[in-house]
């Protein structure tokens, strides 16, 4: 290899080089912020207290400046789709999520999207419904669950555990005042919608996230 070739070779392995050494030690935003996955929820096997804790300190850390929070909003006893609007008010519903509440019986929970607006809440049933359907069982006890889910679905059961929600915190802390509602737990302000995970907060996590027995029977 002649002198100039050389030299070629040595500077791009040197950028290369460089390039990867930045890479590591100073990340971009744009990388950490994609390498981090947010949640809402319990851990599994948290303490009740310890999230509720958790969850309140969620609020109290933000402020009016930080504009509109991704929140999870969590109730005593689960609610109907149609009374939704009554506790969260006008903020912005961006998915409910679905669970048929059965005696040690351990049942799927289901999200589904809604799009802005009153009509596309109305129609979130009808859209749990389909995904349920389309769940597949491995065996016919599962079959009968969801078979028992869809059959509650249609009749309009109090199957909503949780809602995601999009709101100030002044908003959010009007929602936890509810009587209904059980936590609402914020995100910092720069999570992305689709970027964080969610868990439940069942209504049956009295003490520990722990879930139940499974050997109860299912109506049919």
């Amino acid at each position: 290899m002649d002198r100039g070739r050389w030299i070629g070779a040595l500077a791009a392995s040197a950028i290369v080089a460089l390039v990867l050494i930045l890479g590591v030690t100073a990340p971009t935003s744009h990388q950490r912020s994609f390498a981090t996955t947010d949640t809402l929820g319990p851990d599994g096997g948290e303490d009740i207290a310890t999230y509720l804790g958790r969850a309140r300190e969620s609020l109290a850390e933000r402020s009016a400046s930080d504009g509109d929070l991704w929140a999870l909003v969590s109730f005593h006893d689960q609610i109907r789709s149609d009374e939704i609007r009554g506790v969260v008010g006008d903020v912005r519903v961006s998915e409910l999520r679905y669970r048929l509440q059965l005696d040690r019986v351990q049942t799927p929970v289901v999200d589904v999207q809604v799009a802005d607006g009153d009509a596309a809440l109305a129609a979130a049933d009808g859209h749990a419904i389909s995904k349920v359907q389309q769940l597949a069982g491995f065996d016919q006890r599962q079959d009968a669950i969801h078979e028992a889910m869809v059959r509650g679905l249609n009749e309009q059961c109090a199957c909503i555990v949780g809602v995601i929600v999009r709101g100030t915190v002044d908003e959010l802390e009007e929602i936890a005042n509810q009587a209904q509602v059980r936590a609402v737990e914020a995100l910092p302000p720069d999570a992305i919608h689709g970027w964080f995970a969610v868990r439940p907060l069942l209504p049956e996590y009295v003490d520990v996230a722990v879930v139940g027995p499974d050997d109860g029977d299912v109506p049919r």
